[in-house]
């Protein structure tokens, strides 16, 4: 018997929510859903109705009364793609629905709501994924085996680097682009660690087996900044696991080329390489020439809904980002990003580039070193 599609409310359809609408067009196409509402402040309009490819889902900013008005309470999906500050609560609600939750990262701003938000999904009996896609790379698993097989030795740390490059508009695209916080003091954390370049870090810690909360044994933080905002643009960390293992991770959005960002595993015999946007490896390794591969991805929310329909594991449970968390509330917590001195940076059109930013990030990656001990820091 052909299942019924599950219905769902996008909450959040513009910007970023533009991707997950194509996806669920994708999924809808295949049957597996039905996008029966969208929560927006502000309804979309004609042109964003008909761009769709489906008939018009309802619409309403009371996602509670959406879930209810859609038939997605008592067993549909939310995919909630709303600024950070609103997750928690916009997760509690639909948990409180019955509604099960695809939920964009990062899944907090601090530790506190996280545990909020996750404390009262579970004990709402509702599934929830979070939405580090990286997270479903085939890659990663291939990976790990490399590493139980000893193809590099003794994995002696994991460093991580992202350059990007992004313009003042990216820090005005909305009232809490580039904020640490409202000006009600509700916390928003939209730095360069934690929301564009997120994956670097949960990749990294993932690859090492430490994905949760009490896996991080110390956080070492240094957050800059180049362009005139709140929060960091140019930024690195240093964390050390339980297992021993340090992990670095070093980005910025102020890259002099921008480039694709990667982990790599090192070794005491070679070194792995995870290009996660790609999911693309490179092995290399003492005695061998290299080997690259490709790898596939399971998309998060057809994972949802496999876990719905069949009891697949979900590949994304909140507890799966408790170590990614502890690094929220340490960017949350720190001191203000250091501001980056005039000279150490330049204007290129209508962005800001760190001179040398590049090379150092590359440095972090491959020494496992805070941008402070590496020579030519800004």
């Amino acid at each position: 018997m052909t299942p019924t599609p599950i219905p769902l409310v996008l909450a959040g359809a513009r910007g970023h929510g533009r991707w997950h609408l194509a996806n669920i067009r994708r999924l809808q196409r295949a049957g597996l859903v039905r996008l029966a509402g969208v929560c927006e402040p502000r309804p979309l309009d004609a042109a964003e109705l008909d761009a769709l490819g489906f008939p018009p889902p309802l619409q309403s900013a009371d996602l509670g009364a959406l879930l209810d008005a859609t038939g997605a309470a008592d067993g549909g999906i939310a995919v909630l793609c709303t600024p950070i500050d609103t997750h928690t609560d916009l997760a509690l609600t639909a948990a409180a629905h019955g509604t099960h939750i695809l939920l964009e990262k990062p899944p907090a701003p601090s530790f506190a709501e996280f545990r909020r938000m996750a404390d009262g999904v579970r004990a709402a009996g509702t599934a929830c994924q979070i939405g580090f896609q990286s997270l479903g790379s085939h890659a990663l698993p291939a990976i790990a085996r490399l590493v139980a097989e000893g193809a590099v030795g003794d994995v002696t740390g994991i460093g991580a680097a992202g350059a990007w490059a992004r313009d003042e508009a990216y820090f005005r695209r909305s009232p809490w682009a580039g904020r640490r916080r409202l000006d009600d003091g509700t916390d928003v954390v939209d730095g360069v660690l934690t929301n564009p370049l997120a994956h670097a870090a949960v990749t990294a810690l993932a690859l090492d087996g430490s994905p949760h909360a009490e896996d991080v044994a110390a956080i070492e933080l240094e957050l800059a900044r180049a362009h005139a905002i709140e929060a960091d643009d140019t930024s690195c960390v240093r964390l050390t696991t339980r297992r021993g293992t340090r992990v670095t991770v070093a980005v910025t959005l102020c890259a002099e080329e921008p480039g694709e960002p990667y982990v790599v595993v090192h070794g005491t015999r070679g070194r792995i390489t995870l290009w996660y946007k790609q999911d693309r490896v490179l092995l290399q390794r003492a005695g061998h020439g290299p080997a690259e591969s490709l790898h596939g991805r399971t998309d998060l929310l057809e994972n949802l809904v496999g876990h719905l329909t069949a009891g697949e594991e979900l590949l994304v449970p909140p507890h799966r980002t408790g170590a990614f968390m502890r690094l929220v509330e340490a960017v949350r917590t720190a001191p203000e990003p250091r501001r980056l001195p005039e000279g150490t940076w330049y204007a290129d059109g209508n962005r800001r580039v760190v001179k040398g930013i590049d090379a150092l990030v590359h440095a972090s990656a491959d020494t496992l070193s805070l941008f402070s001990e590496l020579e030519n820091s800004p």
